[in-house]
């Protein structure tokens, strides 16, 4: 069983229907990547997943548990967090303040919890006391991350991680997720425009396009698919 499965997933905003009908797996300690076109509803995937919006049609399903139209806020309590594109940090609290308040669901924070934050991103450790909105974009990004990793959830839900973040810390940001993966074994669900990069370091990907399903299979495959690359990563 999937730890997440979304089914027959019709949803969107208003009068305007955005996604006709999707279906997604992720499974344990695995990193899944959708990319496609922009408009093609990647983001308001992520959204209907997480219960941001509603899902007009269809069901999503959680660790075997039916989460389809549940409020956030109790889906992160079932093990799942989500990290926006943008507004992800708390832009006038502290990197430690930000931590704790991506730990609100737990009745207690340890030393430890922080801890495991600074190995992983010693930088973070550094610049503990420094408020958000004086970092860069790349250290911001490793603050939203290690936010949502407080609650050590089974499944993070990632929208663009590296948007805004210059060229050459792309790879790293990968680099981290993978590292992310393997040291917590947490499943990821991303996101992403830079689509060849995003593939190579995950185990599998969806292609959406026009708000349906048009590709799905492991990053290899995707990346060596001629169909997949002429039509969504830029030819060869």
């Amino acid at each position: 069983m999937a730890l997440l499965e979304a089914r027959d997933v019709v949803s969107g905003y208003g009068d305007a229907t955005i996604l006709h009908g999707v279906d997604l797996d992720a499974n344990e300690e695995e990193i899944v990547t959708i990319i496609g076109p922009n408009g093609a509803g990647k983001s308001t995937l992520l959204k209907a997943i997480y219960g941001l919006i509603d899902c007009w049609e269809g069901t999503v399903r959680f660790d075997g548990e039916d989460i389809t139209d549940r409020r956030a806020d109790t889906v992160s309590e079932l093990g799942m967090c989500y990290v926006p594109q943008r507004g992800n940090v708390f832009p006038t609290l502290s990197v430690r303040e930000n931590l704790e308040m991506g730990a609100y669901i737990k009745d207690e924070v340890t030393e430890a919890d922080f801890q495991e934050v600074w190995d992983r991103f010693p930088i973070l450790e550094e610049r503990k006391h420094q408020r958000a909105e004086s970092m860069s974009g790349g250290q911001q990004q490793m603050l939203a991350l290690s936010s949502a990793l407080m609650v050590d959830p089974d499944l993070l839900v990632v929208d663009e991680p590296s948007a805004g973040l210059a060229p050459d810390l792309v790879d790293d940001m990968f680099d981290r997720l993978v590292d992310i993966r393997d040291g917590t074994e947490t499943a990821i669900l991303m996101v992403e425009q830079n689509a060849k990069q995003a593939l190579r370091v995950s185990d599998r990907g969806y292609v959406l396009d026009m708000g349906e399903n048009r590709f799905e299979g492991t990053g290899a495959e995707l990346l060596e698919s001629d169909e997949v690359m002429e039509l969504y990563l830029g030819g060869a």
